[in-house]
């Protein structure tokens, strides 16, 4: 095998563990209905990609990536610190960065203050 594959097989594995460690949270317990950690938002250059819903990603929708979450799932993400929230649809996998929950367009980021921070705490809460 080639290098190059080699490398896509390593990324492709740690995803898979991140995913993997980023369901505990909601997937072995099915009870829990909130969960609180640290929101990012989509780079501008992810604007048109396709999400994992098939969804054209469009950073002016209220969408927001989740690694566990059914796709289609609308969640209330909130600002502890603020009381800022935004409710937005679950259509794409992510994030893949330790620490993490949550992925926001640019304008839920926008509706809840962390667009010059780029991260803030958040408590997400399944509506559905």
């Amino acid at each position: 095998m080639g290098a190059q594959k080699r490398i896509v097989r390593t990324i492709c594995l740690a995803a898979l563990i991140a995913t993997s460690a980023a369901n505990s949270a909601f997937a072995h317990d099915t009870s829990a209905e909130t969960q609180e950690g640290v929101a990012s938002f989509y780079s501008d250059r992810f604007q048109g990609a396709t999400t994992a819903s098939g969804d054209s990603f469009d950073q002016q929708a209220l969408t927001a990536a989740h690694p566990s979450l059914p796709l289609g799932s609308k969640v209330l993400v909130t600002r502890p610190d603020t009381g800022q929230e935004v409710e937005v649809l679950i259509n794409d996998r992510g994030p893949f960065v330790k620490g993490r929950i949550i992925d926001l367009s640019k304008r839920a980021a926008r509706e809840l203050g962390m667009i010059r921070r780029g991260t803030a705490p958040v408590m997400v809460t399944l509506l559905d």
